[in-house]
């Protein structure tokens, strides 16, 4: 299924992404300093790391755990750079960067992206870095070989699996007391979801519920396949887009008519429908475990978390959700920092903070159950026992496959805001984009 990355881009995308360079400031790229700013003269390694994590997602943790890698090490300079738009504006960025001949050294690549992005950008995959380093071994061998199945493509380890999450429910005690709601009684079926979204509105007001809309099809994923569709189906060697499956309709039409017909349900943006819910003016809240720390210390009101909603008997399946560390520094030395960068952040120290101030499960579980890390921690922390508990629930996430699988994610982005926005029934909309993929992909 991979391709090669030496692919010439068509000149369409090539004029794109130039253009998105000049805006994201990729021209910057990495480099190789002269001095360390001691006054000794030694060489610096400077390179930039690529992330998606906004403020209200993590991005000072990130900042504190560049500040002080950098301090531990004189010799190397860690820029972090936030990409806007989650995984797909950072996938379109740094094409830009990579056409422009400036790639960062380090990139979050989304799960969803990790076919693409092994088989169409030049990268030093995770596992020659690791031969190159007489501890690497020794490294990966902290991480199960199911977690580290998380980066790999055909068997080879690409990226190294870092942030790990699931979809969980969050939901507001205090407006469930006002609904006259047991808070100790949240659903656990859509069906009870889409009761007690009708009962928030109508005694408090407040829209019952908000399911996230960053730029992926991530939690909708975890609605179709729950109900028993399947976003991609494999058949041997091919791949076929069956989103547009009866279960797949049916998942997508009952959130649509929660939000048009019932109005119980809000449509907006992720940064808008995460505010409406820190706010107090929604109910219940479907997005990642990743988000905890935000809304935990954001919201004036008792937070309260579930398992992802089933469909009656059916089994839950939940995409795991979060990235992996990719290195597309060109440079030796800066591929070097790069690995050295990359342990750091997947050190027992580091992950302790990111799990911390994120919320996001970390990829070793040494780190998870060892008492001078997180064990404290998970131990007394309710909210992220639900997304502990589903992951034997977790599904990989859709990578679309082949040269256009930025493409692909975006046609059903498409289908989302035509279902959410009125414009088009779910059946409809999800069997036009379905044909439009399987054309994009090949089929």
């Amino acid at each position: 299924m991979s391709l090669n990355w030496r692919q010439i881009l068509s000149s369409t995308l090539l004029v794109t992404i130039l253009m998105s360079s000049l805006v994201t400031g990729c021209g910057t790229g990495t480099k190789v300093s002269g001095s360390n700013g001691t006054g000794t003269g030694a060489k610096v390694t400077t390179i930039e790391y690529w992330h998606v994590n906004s403020e209200n997602f993590g991005g000072q943790t990130v900042r504190d755990l560049v500040q002080k890698f950098n301090e531990q090490h004189p010799d190397i300079k860690v820029v972090e750079k936030f990409q806007p738009n989650m995984y797909l504006g950072l996938m379109q960025n740094l094409q830009a960067a990579i056409a422009a001949g400036h790639p960062p050294a380090v990139a979050q690549i989304g799960y969803n992206f990790l076919d693409y992005a092994t088989a169409n950008l030049p990268h030093l995959p995770v596992e020659e870095a690791a031969k190159k380093d007489p501890e690497g071994q020794a490294f990966l061998s902290n991480f199960s070989p199911n977690i580290l199945d998380l980066g790999r493509v055909n068997g080879k380890l690409e990226g190294m699996p870092y942030s790990i999450s699931n979809p969980v429910l969050y939901y507001n005690a205090d407006i469930f007391k006002a609904a006259g709601l047991d808070p100790q009684n949240p659903p656990k079926t859509w069906a009870e979801v889409r009761d007690m979204a009708r009962t928030i509105k109508e005694k408090t007001g407040n829209y019952g519920l908000y399911v996230q809309e960053p730029a992926d099809n991530w939690a909708q994923q975890a609605m179709m396949e729950s109900n028993g569709a399947q976003i991609l189906t494999r058949t041997g060697a091919k791949v076929r887009a069956t989103f547009d499956s009866p279960e797949a309709i049916e998942a997508y039409q009952l959130l649509a008519d929660m939000v048009l017909k019932d109005k119980t349900a809000l449509h907006a943006t992720w940064e808008e429908g995460t505010q409406a819910f820190v706010t107090g003016k929604v109910g219940m809240y479907i997005t990642t475990i990743a988000k905890r720390n935000y809304i935990e210390t954001s919201s004036k009101f008792k937070v309260l978390t579930a398992p992802f909603p089933t469909f009656g008997n059916k089994p839950r399946r939940v995409p795991a959700g979060g990235n992996a560390l990719f290195i597309f520094a060109k440079n030796p030395d800066q591929q070097k920092a790069a690995w050295e960068f990359i342990k750091y952040l997947e050190s027992p120290e580091a992950l302790t903070t990111w799990t911390k101030g994120t919320g996001y499960l970390p990829p070793r579980q040494d780190v998870t159950d060892d008492p001078r890390y997180l064990k404290p921690f998970m131990d007394h922390n309710p909210l992220m026992k639900p997304a502990v508990a589903q992951l034997p629930d977790a599904v990989p996430w859709v990578s679309f496959p082949g040269n256009n699988g930025l493409q692909a994610e975006q046609v059903l982005l498409d289908a989302r805001d035509a279902i959410l926005g009125g414009r088009q029934p779910a059946a409809e909309a999800l069997k036009e984009a379905a044909a439009k993929v399987n054309k994009l992909i090949g089929n």
